[in-house]
């Protein structure tokens, strides 16, 4: 005898499914650890020029390198992207730190945050900053990094980096000019600088190495 879901059920079951994996996407992005990592150097940016090109969403996007970079720092957080254009570009943005906010992150609490494709922290008392100099400081050792993976397996990678890693990145500060056949387009530029903060202060990252330091 042949049973049949009826209606009612399926769309349950399908709003259930959904729900659930909402739930595990968001446990799997906060997943993770606060520690302290000592001894992590600045980054390192030299010049580069070239190019590189991806198709994504219906857009073909113009990546031009600004200068090479290469980074070997703490991850104090993550957050996954899935809007249809940045996203699908860059699916994941890496709040980084090195030097003394690195260092410290395990015994100051700097409350990290990221939504927007932005980066926050705060500390519950200034005097909680001594051990690492000033806000000045912490701004000058920490980043947003927005990364675009070169390849499938770059992707893979990166999209398995947890708070708490020490990751080492390799690739390019790029520029970003995207279009479709509508005539839609979609610009995204990268900043070249530490000492930056607010719009237009991330880093834009064309990654072609990135490793998980064990």
């Amino acid at each position: 005898m042949e049973r049949r879901i009826k209606p009612g059920k399926i769309i349950f079951l399908t709003l259930l499914t959904v729900i659930v994996g909402v739930l595990v996407y968001r446990f799997i992005e906060g997943r993770g650890v606060r520690r302290g990592i000592k001894g992590l150097g600045e980054p390192v940016q030299t010049e580069a020029e070239g190019s590189a090109k991806k198709f994504i969403s219906g857009y073909e996007a113009d990546i031009t390198f600004k200068a090479g970079y290469e980074i070997d720092a703490l991850v104090v957080h993550t957050k996954r992207y899935d809007s249809k254009v940045s996203g699908a570009l860059a699916p994941v943005d890496l709040a980084l730190a090195w030097g003394k906010t690195a260092e410290y992150n395990d015994r100051i609490d700097f409350h990290w945050s990221q939504s927007g494709r932005y980066c926050s922290w705060h500390v519950d008392d200034i005097d909680e900053l001594i051990p690492v100099g000033d806000v000045e400081n912490v701004e000058r050792s920490a980043s947003n990094n927005h990364i675009i993976p070169a390849d499938d397996r770059i992707k893979r990678t990166v999209l398995k980096i947890r708070r708490g890693d020490r990751v080492k990145l390799e690739g390019y500060l790029v520029d970003v000019k995207a279009a479709d056949d509508k005539g839609n387009t979609f610009t995204w530029n990268s900043s070249t600088t530490r000492t930056d903060t607010g719009d237009g202060a991330c880093e834009l990252i064309y990654v072609t190495k990135a490793e998980i330091v064990k």
